[in-house]
């Protein structure tokens, strides 16, 4: 089922961990309808940045699959609100988050994270826009957590 014009339903709730335990991943009715809503932002990042394809890593994540990748309990990722995402044919994640952050209102995304944990990086984005506006646009590096998009 196609969510916009690049996006569809089965990109955004693959899970190479729901396959292998065998747990089915479709999401609730209220986290089909907010799939939608994140798969229009990441249609507005696409545009964005020129049109190169996304790659999404991981997008919805039932609580049980969530649970088993080691995702917090309050993951905007179970509510379909997110989607962690690479751009290779632009740039680094690093880049690419670094290029999104001062676009963040325009583009209608409620939070940025580079994230950089055990070697492998991507950039978080989600719809909801956190409580405390300083974790808007954070960067996570292992087990720290720094305000802005910061190289690591």
């Amino acid at each position: 089922m196609k969510l916009t014009e690049h996006f569809t339903l089965a990109e955004l709730v693959a899970s190479s961990t729901a396959r292998r335990l065998g747990v089915d991943n479709t999401p609730t009715a209220d986290a089909l309808q907010q799939l939608y809503r994140t798969a229009q932002m990441l249609e507005r990042v696409r545009g964005f940045l020129g049109g190169h394809a996304l790659i999404v890593t991981s997008g919805y994540r039932n609580r049980q699959v969530n649970a088993a990748v080691g995702g917090v309990s309050s993951s905007d990722h179970s509510q379909g609100m997110a989607a962690d995402v690479k751009i290779p044919a632009y740039g680094t994640p690093y880049q690419v988050a670094k290029a999104l952050a001062p676009q963040i209102q325009a583009l209608v995304i409620g939070q940025i994270i580079y994230e950089s944990v055990g070697g492998a990086q991507w950039v978080h984005l989600s719809t909801r826009i956190p409580l405390q506006a300083v974790n808007r646009v954070i960067t996570v590096y292992g087990r720290t957590t720094m305000m802005g998009i910061q190289p690591v």
